[in-house]
C-alpha cells in the first residue's frame, strides 16, 4: 500500500515508533510532500534514512511570498536526488482571501517551468481555486508531460473530467470515510481506474474525526475506496500501486 501524500516535518510525530506503525499497517511506500524550503531539507533528510519513503520538493502557495531564486536554487538542489519523486505540494489556495493571489500564481508557474525542466511530476495543492489552476494548467499544458497529482481532490465529479483531459491524477484520502462525503464518493466514482491514487495528507484529515491522522490509516481508506468503487481490495492495490510507478517513476529507481 502507498501513501503518496503526507506530512513529517515537524508534525510532532514519535519516531521510530510510528514509522513501524506505519511499516506493520502494510503501507510500504510513502512521499512526504513539502511546503516550505526548510520542510523540503527535512523530508529529503527522512526519505534518505528510511526505506520506502520518498519526498516532493516544493513551496505550499502559502508560503509563496518566500519563493525567490535562493529558494528556487535550494529547490533544484533537493529535486536531483534519487529519493526526489516530485516537484510539490504547489498549487493555489484562495481560501484565506486573495491578498496574495498573484505571489501564489507566479511561484505555481515558476515551479510549473522547474519541474519540466528536470523531468519530474507535480503534486497539486488547489483550494477554492478550481477556475484560476485550470487556467494556469491549460495555458502550460505543454509543460505537464511529466504528469500532475490532485492532491485530495475536492471539486467534485463535475469538474474531474476537466482536470483529467490535462493529464491529471487523483489522490483521495480520509475525507472519503466520512458520513457527509457525497462529493467526495461521486468523484471517486467518476474518477477512471488507471488514475486514482490513495493519501493521507497526514497529520491532517484522518478518516477518524478529531484524531491526528497517519499513513498508517491507508488500509482503511483504500478499503473505503474499494467500497465505492465496487472492487475487490486487493485488486484496487495493485491498481494504485501501477498508477503510482506510472506518475513517480523514481519510486522504482
Amino acid at each position: 500500500m502507498i501513501d503518496v501524500h503526507a506530512h513529517f516535518a515537524e508534525e510532532g510525530y514519535d519516531f521510530p515508533a510510528e514509522w513501524e506503525k506505519i511499516r506493520a499497517a502494510g503501507v510500504n511506500t510513502v512521499i512526504l510532500a513539502s511546503d516550505t524550503v526548510p520542510h523540503s531539507q527535512l523530508h529529503a533528510a527522512f526519505a534518505r534514512a528510511h526505506e520506502g519513503c520518498f519526498f516532493a520538493a516544493g513551496v505550499h502557495p502559502s508560503d509563496a511570498l518566500r519563493y525567490d531564486k535562493a529558494a528556487e536554487a535550494q529547490i533544484l538542489r533537493l529535486a536531483t536526488e534519487r529519493k526526489c519523486v516530485a516537484i510539490g505540494e504547489i498549487g493555489l489556495d484562495y481560501h484565506y482571501g486573495s491578498e496574495e493571489k498573484e505571489a501564489q500564481r507566479a511561484a505555481f508557474v515558476a515551479q510549473i517551468e522547474l519541474a519540466s525542466r528536470l523531468g519530474l511530476p507535480l503534486q497539486i495543492h488547489s483550494r477554492d481555486a478550481c477556475a484560476d489552476t485550470l487556467s494556469i494548467l491549460r495555458e502550460y499544458q505543454k509543460l505537464l508531460s511529466n504528469g500532475f497529482l490532485m492532491h485530495c481532490y475536492s471539486y467534485g465529479a463535475e469538474n474531474l473530467q476537466a482536470f483529467f483531459e490535462l493529464g491529471a491524477y487523483f489522490s483521495f484520502g480520509g475525507v472519503v470515510c466520512f458520513k457527509n462525503a457525497r462529493r467526495a464518493v461521486e468523484a471517486v466514482q467518476a474518477c477512471p481506474l488507471e488514475r486514482i491514487l490513495t493519501e493521507t495528507d497526514s497529520p491532517y484529515l484522518s478518516p477518524f474525526r478529531g484524531e491526528k491522522n497517519s499513513p498508517s490509516n491507508i488500509p482503511v481508506i483504500l478499503q473505503k475506496l474499494a467500497l465505492v468503487k465496487d472492487m475487490d481490495m486487493g485488486e484496487l492495490m495493485e491498481s494504485i500501486n501501477e498508477n503510482a510507478l506510472r506518475l513517480f517513476p523514481k519510486l522504482a529507481l
